[in-house]
Protein backbone atom coordinates (compact mmCIF):
# COMPACT_ATOMS: atom_id res chain seq x y z
CA UNK A 1 0.00 0.00 0.00
CA UNK A 2 1.62 3.50 -0.85
CA UNK A 3 2.12 6.16 1.48
CA UNK A 4 -1.23 8.23 0.45
CA UNK A 5 -2.84 5.18 0.60
CA UNK A 6 -2.01 4.53 4.45
CA UNK A 7 -2.71 7.82 5.35
CA UNK A 8 -6.54 7.90 3.39
CA UNK A 9 -7.07 4.22 5.48
CA UNK A 10 -5.91 6.16 8.92
CA UNK A 11 -8.01 8.58 8.69
CA UNK A 12 -11.01 6.64 7.24
CA UNK A 13 -10.45 4.24 10.55
CA UNK A 14 -10.00 7.32 12.81
CA UNK A 15 -13.74 8.72 11.26
CA UNK A 16 -14.92 5.40 12.02
CA UNK A 17 -14.03 5.56 15.52
CA UNK A 18 -15.87 8.46 16.00
CA UNK A 19 -19.06 6.92 14.36
CA UNK A 20 -18.80 3.92 16.50
CA UNK A 21 -17.80 5.97 19.88
CA UNK A 22 -20.91 9.00 19.49
CA UNK A 23 -24.36 7.85 18.96
CA UNK A 24 -24.95 11.60 18.03
CA UNK A 25 -22.71 11.19 15.18
CA UNK A 26 -24.59 12.23 11.69
CA UNK A 27 -22.85 12.05 8.50
CA UNK A 28 -18.91 11.57 7.87
CA UNK A 29 -18.92 15.36 6.83
CA UNK A 30 -20.26 16.74 10.04
CA UNK A 31 -17.55 14.11 12.20
CA UNK A 32 -14.40 15.72 9.80
CA UNK A 33 -15.46 19.28 10.04
CA UNK A 34 -16.74 19.56 13.76
CA UNK A 35 -15.28 16.48 16.10
CA UNK A 36 -12.24 18.73 17.64
CA UNK A 37 -11.10 15.57 19.25
CA UNK A 38 -10.53 13.60 15.47
CA UNK A 39 -9.04 17.26 14.97
CA UNK A 40 -6.61 16.38 17.85
CA UNK A 41 -5.54 13.03 17.04
CA UNK A 42 -5.12 13.76 13.25
CA UNK A 43 -2.76 17.26 14.35
CA UNK A 44 -1.14 15.02 17.02
CA UNK A 45 -0.11 12.40 14.09
CA UNK A 46 1.92 15.59 12.39
CA UNK A 47 3.48 16.39 15.57
CA UNK A 48 4.68 13.25 16.25
CA UNK A 49 5.60 12.58 12.17
CA UNK A 50 8.32 15.83 13.68
CA UNK A 51 9.02 15.33 16.71
CA UNK A 52 10.70 12.08 15.34
CA UNK A 53 12.78 13.50 12.34
CA UNK A 54 15.97 14.79 13.14
CA UNK A 55 16.15 18.63 14.35
CA UNK A 56 12.46 18.30 14.03
CA UNK A 57 11.60 18.71 17.64
CA UNK A 58 10.96 22.29 18.31
CA UNK A 59 8.48 22.77 14.99
CA UNK A 60 6.75 19.28 16.15
CA UNK A 61 5.68 20.72 19.85
CA UNK A 62 4.89 24.16 18.14
CA UNK A 63 2.64 22.24 15.64
CA UNK A 64 1.12 20.51 18.84
CA UNK A 65 0.31 23.91 20.68
CA UNK A 66 -1.59 24.91 17.70
CA UNK A 67 -3.33 22.01 17.98
CA UNK A 68 -3.89 22.45 21.51
CA UNK A 69 -4.90 26.41 20.93
CA UNK A 70 -7.58 25.17 18.08
CA UNK A 71 -8.86 21.87 19.96
CA UNK A 72 -8.82 22.50 24.26
CA UNK A 73 -6.82 19.08 23.71
CA UNK A 74 -3.12 18.84 24.92
CA UNK A 75 -0.86 15.77 23.41
CA UNK A 76 2.89 16.18 23.82
CA UNK A 77 3.91 15.27 20.23
CA UNK A 78 6.56 12.78 22.04
CA UNK A 79 3.01 10.46 22.77
CA UNK A 80 2.75 7.20 20.96
CA UNK A 81 -1.36 6.69 20.04
CA UNK A 82 -2.56 3.58 18.19
CA UNK A 83 -4.77 3.08 15.69
CA UNK A 84 -8.56 4.43 15.77
CA UNK A 85 -8.36 6.71 19.40
CA UNK A 86 -11.73 8.85 20.15
CA UNK A 87 -11.27 11.56 22.27
CA UNK A 88 -15.34 12.28 22.91
CA UNK A 89 -16.06 16.18 23.66
CA UNK A 90 -11.65 16.40 24.22
CA UNK A 91 -12.10 19.70 25.93
CA UNK A 92 -9.00 19.42 29.09
CA UNK A 93 -7.56 16.24 27.74
CA UNK A 94 -3.97 16.32 28.54
CA UNK A 95 -1.82 12.97 27.18
CA UNK A 96 1.89 13.55 28.57
CA UNK A 97 5.39 13.00 26.55
CA UNK A 98 6.22 9.34 26.99
CA UNK A 99 2.47 8.03 27.70
CA UNK A 100 1.30 5.09 25.31
CA UNK A 101 -2.04 4.41 24.00
CA UNK A 102 -3.37 1.31 22.59
CA UNK A 103 -5.79 0.65 19.66
CA UNK A 104 -8.73 1.63 19.57
CA UNK A 105 -8.86 3.35 22.79
CA UNK A 106 -11.44 5.46 23.87
CA UNK A 107 -11.18 9.10 25.73
CA UNK A 108 -14.00 11.35 27.64
CA UNK A 109 -13.52 14.91 28.61
CA UNK A 110 -10.99 16.26 31.22
CA UNK A 111 -8.22 12.83 31.23
CA UNK A 112 -4.92 13.35 32.33
CA UNK A 113 -2.84 11.01 31.30
CA UNK A 114 0.07 12.77 33.46
CA UNK A 115 3.22 12.01 35.38
CA UNK A 116 4.28 12.10 39.03
CA UNK A 117 8.14 12.72 38.88
CA UNK A 118 10.06 15.32 37.06
CA UNK A 119 12.67 12.59 36.10
CA UNK A 120 13.64 11.57 32.93
CA UNK A 121 12.34 8.23 31.21
CA UNK A 122 9.03 7.13 31.23
CA UNK A 123 6.70 8.90 33.37
CA UNK A 124 3.63 8.41 32.12
CA UNK A 125 0.81 5.84 31.64
CA UNK A 126 0.75 2.62 29.17
CA UNK A 127 -2.75 1.84 28.01
CA UNK A 128 -3.86 -1.20 26.35
CA UNK A 129 -5.94 -1.89 23.43
CA UNK A 130 -9.72 -1.40 24.05
CA UNK A 131 -9.63 1.00 27.00
CA UNK A 132 -12.60 2.95 28.45
CA UNK A 133 -11.61 6.45 30.51
CA UNK A 134 -14.04 7.83 32.01
CA UNK A 135 -14.77 11.87 31.98
CA UNK A 136 -11.91 13.65 34.62
CA UNK A 137 -10.11 10.82 35.40
CA UNK A 138 -6.55 10.92 35.98
CA UNK A 139 -3.80 8.25 35.52
CA UNK A 140 -0.27 9.30 36.84
CA UNK A 141 2.75 7.29 36.27
CA UNK A 142 4.33 4.99 34.40
CA UNK A 143 1.34 2.77 35.12
CA UNK A 144 0.26 -0.16 32.65
CA UNK A 145 -3.83 -0.04 31.94
CA UNK A 146 -4.38 -3.53 30.44
CA UNK A 147 -6.46 -4.60 27.52
CA UNK A 148 -10.00 -3.98 27.14
CA UNK A 149 -9.96 -2.20 31.33
CA UNK A 150 -12.34 0.60 32.16
CA UNK A 151 -11.26 3.52 34.19
CA UNK A 152 -14.48 5.38 36.02
CA UNK A 153 -15.52 9.32 36.06
CA UNK A 154 -12.80 10.86 38.27
CA UNK A 155 -10.83 7.69 38.98
CA UNK A 156 -7.02 8.42 40.63
CA UNK A 157 -5.07 5.59 39.13
CA UNK A 158 -1.97 5.40 40.42
CA UNK A 159 -1.33 1.63 40.29
CA UNK A 160 -1.93 -0.56 37.60
CA UNK A 161 -5.05 -2.64 36.41
CA UNK A 162 -5.29 -5.49 35.42
CA UNK A 163 -6.92 -6.43 31.83
CA UNK A 164 -10.58 -6.40 31.93
CA UNK A 165 -11.22 -4.98 35.04
CA UNK A 166 -13.16 -1.44 36.01
CA UNK A 167 -11.00 0.82 38.16
CA UNK A 168 -13.75 3.60 40.07
CA UNK A 169 -12.63 5.94 43.40
CA UNK A 170 -10.20 8.01 44.96
CA UNK A 171 -7.33 5.91 44.84
CA UNK A 172 -8.81 3.68 42.43
CA UNK A 173 -9.78 0.07 43.46
CA UNK A 174 -10.62 -2.45 40.27
CA UNK A 175 -13.15 -5.02 39.84
CA UNK A 176 -14.07 -7.36 37.13
CA UNK A 177 -15.90 -6.25 34.24
CA UNK A 178 -16.71 -7.60 30.76
CA UNK A 179 -14.03 -6.75 28.28
CA UNK A 180 -14.93 -4.45 25.31
CA UNK A 181 -13.50 -5.61 22.17
CA UNK A 182 -12.25 -3.52 18.78
CA UNK A 183 -14.76 -2.06 16.59
CA UNK A 184 -17.50 -2.89 18.79
CA UNK A 185 -19.68 -0.02 20.20
CA UNK A 186 -19.48 1.39 23.92
CA UNK A 187 -21.77 0.83 26.15
CA UNK A 188 -23.54 3.91 27.88
CA UNK A 189 -20.51 5.70 29.34
CA UNK A 190 -22.94 6.90 31.84
CA UNK A 191 -22.42 4.20 33.88
CA UNK A 192 -18.66 4.61 34.71
CA UNK A 193 -19.83 7.52 36.17
CA UNK A 194 -21.81 5.32 38.61
CA UNK A 195 -18.96 3.85 39.75
CA UNK A 196 -17.18 6.98 41.56
CA UNK A 197 -18.70 7.66 45.30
Amino acid sequence: MSRLGRILETIREDVDAVRRGDPAARTTAEIVLSYPGLHAVWGHRVAHALWRRPGGRLVGRLVSQLNRTLTGVEIHPGARIGRRLFIDHGMGVVIGETAQIGDDVVLFHGVTLGGRSMSRGKRHPTLGDCVVVGSGAKILGPVWIGDGSQIGANAVVVKDVPAGTVAIGVPAKTRAARRRTAGEPLEDPALLVEYVI
